[in-house]
């Protein structure tokens, strides 16, 4: 490492798109391909963040949509950061009622879920809390079959990878 520098970034982009069964056995493969798809190209976004992440993504598209087609996993490693979607075929928006949300980088507009604070008692309910409290931005848009939900990651800084 020369001089100040924090970042190590890669400096091209990479994308993967492969389609995934609407069953529960599409988790552990999506998860597979995100750590592989950060390692195959020395990505230095959080892999075990963007795993765990992309399994709540699929969980979720698997659990609480209708339907047996496919659903798409779209992982996206940018200089920044990593970005991960979750198309589905189900325009219904993730979690409850809708607040407008951030906007996605590139300027398009998207809406954010409003989350209220799970039972205590209940053993699911903590997927989109934990997606938007370890994300940097998250979100989800309408697509011309169904929609997308997607989180995006930072790149880490070298000092924080060697610690630990």
């Amino acid at each position: 490492m020369n001089g100040l520098a924090l970042h190590e970034r890669p400096t091209e982009s990479a994308s993967w798109r492969i389609a995934l069964p609407h069953t529960a056995a599409a988790v552990p493969v999506a998860r597979a391909l995100v750590r592989t798809a950060l390692a195959e190209v020395e990505h230095t976004a959080d892999s075990d963040t963007a795993e765990l992440l992309t399994a709540e993504l699929v969980a979720n598209a698997v659990e609480h949509t209708a339907g047996r087609g496919p659903i798409e996993l779209v992982v996206r490693l940018l200089p920044a950061g990593c970005q991960v979607e979750v198309h589905d075929a189900d325009p219904a928006p993730p979690g409850l009622p809708l607040a407008l949300g951030s906007a996605r980088a590139g300027g398009t507009p998207t809406t954010q879920p409003v989350i209220e604070m799970p039972d205590p008692w209940q053993e699911d309910g903590r997927g989109l809390l934990l997606i938007r409290a370890l994300s940097s931005s998250c979100g989800h848009r309408p697509t011309p079959s169904g929609k997308a939900v997607w989180f995006t990651l930072p790149v880490v800084p070298a000092q924080r990878r060697r610690s630990r």
